[in-house]
């Protein structure tokens, strides 16, 4: 790939990673999904990085869903092992670059070695002042929809009130932008249950990379691909070209 300059006013300001081919991956060399996730903790470090770089506000990576309690209690066991394992090996290396740690979902359904690693991490760069990386994780769209809809009924709010605005303050991280890009890797063309509340005017870019092999040229080819589309909100494409001076006329994508 030709070195390609990403300008800042091309970037998307929140990116959502659905982190998808890790079993396959590993069962393509023989190996137990374990192995695969494994690998993947590189993956997650080419992201931050390359997000880190060109200044990407915030990050979210799918990283367990509560769909995924089903699987086998063993590759269950081994992904929380990694996780607390990951946390605290990267926490360092966080703060150095200045990136913030913050989660998403059923927290309290995790072990608690894992829910103490988490905490941990999040206070240690409660600081940070750059990229913001979001892991949701015991997560799902529903789950966090059905929690919105508990807090307004336990908030009293009445039926009449309640409006879009009412519903996202609700949500899990409401001061979080919603995703302007998806990425999904592996191949697969779904949003299994993810940000469905803030992915309704996203843009989807599905990349054929499995996951552990994903680096950060394909991170950028899906920015890359992102700034090509245009985000019309259900207006026409006369009404963007008059009105949305947000979109640079060349796609302020150099390439040398």
């Amino acid at each position: 790939m030709a070195e390609q300059n990403i300008t800042p006013n091309a970037l998307p300001r929140h990116i959502a990673v659905i982190m998808d081919g890790n079993g396959r991956w590993a069962m393509e060399r023989g190996e137990d999904r374990v192995f695969g996730h494994a690998n993947g903790v590189e993956s997650v470090r080419s992201a931050v990085r390359a997000a880190g770089e060109l200044g990407v506000e915030f990050l979210t990576l799918y990283a367990f869903s509560t769909e995924n309690w089903s699987r086998p209690a063993a590759e269950i066991n081994a992904l929380m092992e990694l996780l607390v394992e990951s946390l605290a090996g990267e926490v360092g290396e966080l703060v150095k670059k200045g990136v913030r740690l913050r989660s998403t979902g059923a927290i309290d359904a995790l072990p608690a070695t894992c829910i103490a690693a988490l905490r941990n991490v999040e206070e240690k760069t409660a600081h940070c002042e750059g990229l913001t990386l979001i892991l949701a994780l015991s997560y799902s769209g529903r789950w966090e929809l059905t929690e919105a809809a508990r807090r307004i009924v336990r908030a009293g709010i009445p039926a009449e009130e309640i409006t879009e605005d009412t519903m996202r303050s609700h949500l899990g991280m409401p001061d979080v932008p919603d995703p302007e890009l998806l990425i999904r890797t592996s191949g697969e063309q779904r949003l299994s249950n993810f940000l469905l509340w803030q992915l309704a005017y996203s843009e989807l870019h599905f990349s054929p990379v499995m996951w552990p092999d994903f680096r950060e040229d394909h991170f950028k080819a899906a920015i890359l691909e992102f700034r090509g589309r245009e985000r019309r909100f259900g207006r026409t494409g006369e009404q963007v070209l008059k009105t949305d001076h947000s979109q640079p006329e060349n796609g302020v994508i150099e390439e040398e």
